[in-house]
């Protein structure tokens, strides 16, 4: 039989969340049964829920970053027992088998993995995401938080930390270059920013935030930054011209790539891990003068996303959060896209266990 759990849902793209009982599946031999006790909000879930990344499947349950602990087990499972604390990201299957999966970059398997949420599950229906009580998940698809981090400063991590530490690692900014540590810029300071300026800083980088303004600039320098520049500063792309090594860009807005480019030095990165709804504009020119690269990011496997939090937990880093009752979840929303959270929100799942269901629409 399957289970029965209260979530916060939606109906259509401009209907307040409420809260309804969706069915988690009843559990397999290979899955875990998760009580969740944190959920953080993503913009991927406000962009997915708002029909801007395409049109959702309603009525829809989102979160993809969850953190709670383990309360069964099937009976194949040898890897989780009951009272684990544990998380679960962006992913929740892949088919195991083809060479991404082999390799540990479930995330790019090659037979489509299935996300957390909005996606057609291996059963056809549709995966509802963390905004929940309980969910249900493959052994293959659960992380192990470490006791040092509290369940809401970790659920951001699954995303937001993971999607700015694969970038980070895979072009090596910790590395040093000519014996200094790399000159390391991140692009925004939100909730993506905040996580890649503390993680490139623990890495060993020189790390340099760039925004529009300077109001964030006594966080940015606590959370490990050297310094914060403003890109609005009159000839700001000249004086700072081929500076930096690696730029990791989180802005989910239309910037001028071109530009941006002109920052690197010779054979320098530009990571981005931010995704506009609009097309970007690109001359060639800015890549081939000088060598660089601009890479694309998308969170990473689960080996390296178990990487990720066991070094957040090693070096103290943490998602800044504010911690939300279900009730605070639409005005939330508003308030992520005008960028007055700083840095993360968190569900405390709590005030939905106590919520009464309302009626079907």
């Amino acid at each position: 039989m399957s289970i029965t759990v209260k979530a916060l849902q939606k109906t259509g793209p401009d209907q307040p969340f409420r809260v309804a009982e969706i069915d988690r599946r009843d559990p397999r031999p290979d899955d875990v049964v998760i009580d969740i006790k944190a959920a953080g909000i993503c913009h991927s879930d406000i962009h997915t829920i708002r029909n801007e990344w395409g049109e959702a499947s309603f009525p829809l349950t989102v979160g993809h970053e969850i953190a709670g602990v383990v309360s069964a087990v099937g009976s194949e499972v040898t890897e989780w027992k009951v009272g684990d604390r544990v998380g679960v990201g962006c992913l929740v299957n892949s088919c195991g088998e083809c060479a991404e999966c082999l390799a540990d970059q479930e995330q790019n398997c090659l037979r489509g993995n299935v996300g957390t949420y909005n996606s057609t599950d291996v059963d056809g229906t549709i995966t509802q995401g963390g905004y929940a009580e309980k969910v249900v998940v493959n052994e293959r698809f659960v992380l192990r938080i470490p006791e040092s981090l509290d369940f809401d400063v970790a659920a951001p991590l699954l995303c937001a930390g993971i999607t700015t530490y694969s970038p980070l690692h895979r072009w090596g900014a910790g590395e040093l270059k000519d014996g200094a540590p790399k000159k390391v810029a991140v692009l925004g300071l939100g909730g993506l920013g905040h996580m890649g300026v503390q993680i490139a800083a623990a890495m060993g980088a020189e790390v340099t935030v760039l925004s529009r303004s300077l109001k964030k600039e006594q966080l940015a320098i606590d959370l490990g930054a050297t310094r914060m520049l403003s890109t609005a500063e009159e000839d700001f792309f000249s004086d700072h011209r081929g500076e930096f090594d690696l730029i990791l860009n989180t802005i989910s807005a239309d910037i001028p790539v071109d530009k941006y480019l002109r920052l690197l030095a010779p054979r320098g990165v530009m990571a981005v891990v931010g995704l506009p709804p609009e097309k970007q504009e690109l001359s060639f020119g800015s890549l081939i003068g000088g060598g660089k690269v601009l890479a694309g990011s998308n969170i990473g496997g689960i080996a390296e996303t178990q990487e990720m939090l066991d070094f957040c937990a090693e070096h103290g880093i943490a998602a800044q959060i504010e911690t939300i009752g279900i009730t605070e979840a639409d005005s939330t929303y508003d308030r992520v896209v005008a960028g007055e959270v700083y840095f993360r929100a968190v569900i405390d799942i709590a005030t939905l266990n106590d919520a009464e269901v309302e009626p079907a629409l």
